[in-house]
């Protein structure tokens, strides 16, 4: 079997479908409109997003039978836990926008935090189907991971006590691969694993309510990693050139603790404010940290962003 021409038509029917009919099982009223927004416009975004990759991309490369690759060793899983951040991220903007539209505490834990999964999932399949890519089980796992993060916190607790964040130093590595790495700033802050860190940020006082920390302190762990030009080893051919650096550039992994904020901690009445505060919380507040590098032993950052 190989994937066509994905129909708009056909993709926004059963996503529809899907949706209204797990949303609305037990519909009452008052939020119907807020609702029907919710739904729509996500299902409409949801079937652009897949139709529009399918067409706009994957069209140019040559489709095959469905196949799995296995890429789990690939950039020391900084790819894999980049998937959990955006899975998990992605997820807890679902919750949020179920919340307001007025939905059960199950239904927005569980299908409002199951969005990044949906979304990731559709990519995966898409290149399960691609000659050149292929689908990934790490992926799947690490979208599983990064979805019931957010689900699981939703359900026990109604908030997100631990939470996912990125962030970013320059690196230098990307300049000697611009075309994988970037060539500038914005692309390099998505493309450029060397410079990215990830975090798990928990909030003290939401576990220990009658302490004395302050209601917005978080304590984060951070994973990194540099030293890499190359998805599994610093070997690569580009424009009938081969370059090796395997030598020159030590591929290492890099650990973090550091303070953080929990910015949806700090109180505020404007929803203005608080929607903004909810975006923020995707980024890792620059604070010291201590670093564990498995080349150069340990370091301290007066200032790590």
């Amino acid at each position: 079997m190989q994937l066509r021409q994905l129909s708009f038509r056909n993709v926004l029917t059963s996503s529809l479908l899907v949706f209204t009919v797990i949303c609305y099982a037990q519909d009452s009223a008052q939020y119907r409109v807020r609702k029907t927004l919710v739904i729509g416009s996500n299902t409409i975004a949801y079937s652009t997003l897949m139709v529009g990759l399918n067409n706009l991309w994957y069209k140019d490369y040559p489709s095959s039978a469905f196949h799995f690759h296995n890429d789990n060793k690939d950039w020391l899983q900084m790819d894999k836990v980049g998937h959990m951040y955006s899975c998990y991220n992605e997820g807890r903007a679902g919750i949020e926008m179920m919340k307001w539209a007025g939905f059960t505490q199950k239904q927005y834990s569980i299908i409002g935090g199951s969005y990044g999964f949906f979304i990731q999932t559709g990519v995966e399949v898409l290149d399960g189907f691609s000659a050149e890519w292929g689908a990934s089980m790490g992926d799947v796992t690490a979208n599983t991971i990064g979805a019931g993060l957010a689900i699981s916190q939703s359900l026990v607790w109604d908030e997100q006590r631990i939470l996912l964040k990125y962030s970013f130093e320059y690196s230098p590595y990307a300049a000697y691969r611009t075309n994988l790495l970037g060539s500038n700033i914005p692309e390099r802050i998505l493309k450029d694993y060397n410079g990215q860190t990830y975090w798990l940020s928990g909030n003290i006082n939401a576990f220990a309510p009658t302490s004395k920390w302050l209601k917005w302190l978080n304590i984060a762990l951070g994973y990194g990693a540099d030293g890499m030009v190359g998805g599994n080893d610093n070997r690569f051919t580009s424009e009938g050139r081969s370059y090796d650096f395997t030598t020159i550039f030590k591929r290492s992994r890099q650990f973090y603790i550091s303070p953080d904020i929990d910015f949806t901690r700090i109180q505020t009445k404007r929803k203005g404010i608080r929607s903004l505060l909810i975006i923020a919380n995707c980024i890792k507040f620059p604070m010291p940290a201590l670093e564990y590098h498995t080349e150069k032993g340990i370091s301290a950052h007066w200032l790590m962003f």
